[in-house]
């Protein structure tokens, strides 16, 4: 996907990291790309004021915390963390996909109830469409259309830039959000296997020319 690959986007997925870091203001980033390392906390994420697309499954994160200040954000991925029970007040009212399958939060009595009453612009959760948002969702495009006089920066606050497609997903969004990711995981694969070999292609050349890198033994 070329949206996969937009100047907005960050990858930092199966890196093995273990803390979000403190970075400088990165006004222009809006995907970051978390999922598969070692991460614990979720902290550090005001870089990141514009964030609208944030994945951080397959971490080890037991609190959702720290992400209120993030006023932009659409989709948020949590999936297969160790978050073991949520409070809803910790997630923005911005969100519009929210992914927590995977998690012993969601057995904990009235957990989806609890989601949607604290996000009423939720149009799914855990991959799972919310009754009657995708008509709302419909009806505003419909009335921002037929008003036609809505400022450029009304709808700049409206319309996501990148990617495109989490934010207007339909029933199959995680399924291709899924083949985006699996596709970049093989593709990671492939560059770490060839670097493999290319190296010990560089071990053995070295080994070969041994007798020209080392000192002559003394006589």
């Amino acid at each position: 996907s070329t949206e996969l690959l937009c100047p907005s986007t960050v990858r930092l997925d199966r890196e093995n990291i273990c803390a979000i870091g403190r970075l400088q203001t990165l006004q222009e980033i809006q995907s970051l790309y978390l999922q598969q390392n070692q991460i614990e906390k979720i902290e550090n994420l005001s870089c990141f004021p514009n964030l609208r697309f944030l994945s951080l499954a397959g971490n080890r994160i037991r609190r959702v915390e720290n992400l209120r200040p993030l006023q932009h954000l659409r989709f948020l991925d949590l999936s297969h963390n160790q978050i073991q029970a949520l409070d809803p007040a910790e997630l923005p009212h911005s969100l519009r996909l929210l992914n927590l399958t995977g998690n012993k939060c969601t057995h904990q009595h009235g957990y989806r109830e609890l989601v949607l009453g604290a996000l009423p612009h939720l149009l799914q959760l855990d991959t799972q469409p919310v009754c009657g948002s995708m008509e709302e969702e419909e009806e505003e495009e419909e009335e921002e259309e037929e008003g036609g006089s809505s400022s450029s920066e009304d709808k700049d606050e409206e319309s996501p830039s990148e990617p495109s497609h989490p934010f207007t997903a339909g029933k199959d969004f995680f399924a291709d959000l899924e083949q985006d990711l699996a596709r970049h995981s093989q593709q990671r694969r492939r560059e770490a296997v060839e670097e493999h070999w290319n190296r010990l292609e560089e071990l053995e050349e070295l080994w070969e020319r041994r007798d020209l890198l080392l000192p002559p033994a003394p006589l």
